[in-house]
């Protein structure tokens, strides 16, 4: 019996559900710059130290994760480059590590296929969608056949929504309502809002989630002590929420998971949002 397995006996798996690669083919310096702030010493070891995967699985074991979703990125002109490939090297035989490809309508042209072949020969389980630094809509009908390729494939779908403090991002194209279409139209497609409307739309994304069965938010980059505030009934969706930490630049998983058990929340809600709910969309 592995490690793991003796882990889950015991109680729940954790999931983080959003995290990317320390090292990046390369990032454009406003983010290198905000990234030093959660990382005033040492910064450069520290990202270059887990672009090791086994290393980075040890983290996640004193973190107390037992899986995490990797993201690729392909943002040229607002965050970086970290390319599908790096990504899948990264997570290659390692099944605690789980590969997320991005499918930019800029740069493919048959975007279902492309995610099909993702998929099924180069072993991505989901997809990462960026439409607030890849300037597009959520629901633009030259991704509909992505979303059908998705559905069909049955791999959920990680959308960044809500504000960036980066440069060359566009909020107008963050807002969760541009998913109403795309959650009504795909019904069987499992849509995850990142950030869950950050910093504008909270009540987007809640009550998107609240009224769409297939649409879950997520809460990489929100405070734990913030969300009874963001969220006052997010009590009653404890279904529908899923944890992810956006580390490296949020580094404390942790930290951030404790602090959600404090909250006045049933003691079920709080399994599901720390890995029960995202056990589902990965088929663990």
């Amino acid at each position: 019996m592995t490690l793991l397995n003796i882990k889950q006996e015991s109680r729940k798996l954790r999931i983080d559900f959003h995290v990317h690669m320390g090292v990046y083919t390369f990032h454009q310096p406003w983010v290198t710059e905000w990234m030093k702030e959660a990382h005033p010493v040492g910064y450069q070891d520290y990202i270059q130290r887990y672009n090791d995967p086994g290393a980075f699985e040890a983290l996640l074991t004193e973190e107390d994760v037992d899986y995490a979703c990797v993201v690729a990125e392909l943002s040229y002109i607002s965050t970086g480059l970290c390319t599908n490939e790096q990504v899948r090297d990264f997570c290659k035989g390692r099944p605690r590590l789980i590969p997320f490809c991005d499918i930019s309508p800029h740069i493919y042209t048959d975007l279902g296929e492309e995610l099909r072949r993702k998929v099924e020969d180069e072993g991505f389980r989901g997809l990462k969608l960026y439409p607030t630094y890849q300037h597009y809509y959520l629901n633009d009908r030259r991704l509909y056949p992505l979303y059908q390729a998705a559905q069909e494939l049955n791999v959920p779908v990680l959308i960044h929504t809500g504000s960036s403090v980066f440069k060359g991002s566009r909020l107008k194209y963050g807002d969760p309502l541009h998913l109403d279409d795309v959650a009504g139209d795909f019904p069987e497609l499992k849509l995850v809002m990142a950030h869950s409307g950050r910093g504008v739309w909270y009540d987007h994304a809640y009550f998107m989630a609240k009224i769409h069965a297939n649409v879950f938010m997520e809460l990489a980059g929100l405070p734990p002590v913030k969300l009874m505030s963001y969220f006052p009934d997010l009590a009653r969706i404890t279904n529908k929420v899923i944890f992810g930490s956006d580390w490296p630049g949020m580094p404390w998983i942790k930290r951030n998971m404790e602090a959600i058990s404090q909250l006045p929340l049933p003691a079920e809600g709080v399994e599901n949002i720390l890995g029960g709910n995202a056990a589902k969309l990965l088929h663990l």
